[in-house]
């Protein structure tokens, strides 16, 4: 395996272990693979730094709020130097008893990592909604390609 191939490998699986988190309602699991001082934008804007931080405020978040499942998909993974990288992906919500995505919480979603130790760690995982102001074929095509993820994936 190529040292290219191994990092791509090692963001895709961060990235697939913090949605995992998020789908399982579980804080700690969603801040596990984040780096001790790794922090997280989320998609109202509210930002929070430190893992430990990071796994109550979103234990919290799961107690008080339905927040549905999420599906996302890897769109490019890039190698910033030996020990740093960045993964885009898109991402849509299931909400909570629900049978199909809610457009209206598409977003684009990035993860950098950095590599210390040997180990890749999320440092800064940012969830930005994709609204596409006056472009509801935008809209529509991310929806599609995002419901045929989630077929895929069930």
């Amino acid at each position: 395996m190529s040292e290219l191939d191994s990092f791509e490998g090692h963001l895709r699986d961060l990235y697939r272990r913090v949605l995992d988190g998020w789908n399982r309602a579980s804080g700690t699991d969603f801040a596990a693979p984040f780096a001790e001082d790794g922090e997280v934008i989320g998609f109202d804007g509210s930002q929070t730094k430190g893992r430990t931080i990071i796994a109550e405020e979103m234990n919290g978040i799961f107690a008080d709020h339905a927040t549905g499942r999420y599906v996302g998909k890897v769109r490019s993974v890039r190698l910033l130097g030996p020990d740093a990288a960045v993964l885009r992906a898109t991402a849509g919500v299931l909400p909570a008893e629900e049978q199909d995505l809610n457009p209206a919480l598409n977003s684009i979603q990035t993860l950098v990592a950095e590599r210390s130790e040997g180990r890749w760690r999320v440092v800064l995982y940012q969830n930005t909604p994709a609204q596409f102001h006056g472009r509801p074929d935008l809209v529509k095509s991310l929806t599609n390609e995002l419901r045929q993820e989630l077929h895929k994936n069930q």
